[in-house]
C-alpha cells in the first residue's frame, strides 16, 4: 500500500477460490451517489466478477449500497460498472482468458489520491483438493506460531 492509498473492500474469497497470477489497476466509471457510498465503505465485492466485451472491460456484481442522503436518482446496487483500462491491458487480458482458461475478478477496491480504484487480478480456478491443502498449511501455521508464542513466555 503506498502513500494516498485507502482500502475500502477487500475480496478475501477469491484468494481461497483461484489461483491469483497478474494484477491490473482500474479505474471505475461511477455516478456521484456510488462515490459517496464508495467512500462511507457501504460495498461488497464477494460475488463480483469482470468481462471483456466489445474491447472494454466491465465489473458485475459489485454491490455498492444506495447512499443514504440520496434522493429519487440514486443508483441502482448492482448495475454493471465500466472499467478504465489501458488498451494493451484489454488486450492482454481478453488474450488470456480466451485462451488459456483465466477468469478476470476483483481483489480489492480502493481510495487513490481521491479516485475509486479496483484491483482485478487474472486468476484460474483452484480445485477442491488445493483449497484443502491451502486450509492445511494456513491451520498448520497458525499452530507452528502459536507453539513459538507459548515458547517464548
Amino acid at each position: 500500500m503506498t502513500r494516498g492509498e485507502k482500502v475500502i473492500a477487500q475480496n478475501r474469497k477469491a484468494f481461497h477460490d483461484y489461483h491469483i497470477e497478474d494484477r491490473y489497476e482500474a479505474g471505475i466509471v461511477l455516478t456521484g451517489t456510488e462515490i459517496k457510498s464508495i467512500r462511507a465503505g457501504r460495498v461488497n465485492l464477494r460475488d463480483s466478477f469482470a468481462q471483456v466485451r466489445r474491447g472494454e472491460a466491465f465489473l458485475h456484481n459489485m454491490h455498492i449500497s444506495p447512499y443514504e442522503q440520496g434522493n429519487r436518482h440514486n443508483h441502482e446496487p448492482l448495475r454493471m460498472r465500466k472499467l478504465l483500462l489501458h488498451r494493451q491491458e484489454i488486450d492482454r487480458i481478453f488474450g488470456m482468458m480466451r485462451e488459456k482458461g483465466y477468469t478476470l475478478v476483483p481483489t480489492r477496491l480502493y481510495l487513490k489520491n481521491g479516485l475509486a480504484k479496483v484491483e482485478v487480478a487474472l486468476a484460474r480456478g483452484k480445485k477442491q483438493y488445493d483449497k484443502r491443502e491451502a486450509i492445511k498449511q494456513r491451520d498448520a501455521k497458525r499452530e507452528m506460531d502459536r507453539a513459538i508464542k507459548d515458547r517464548l513466555r
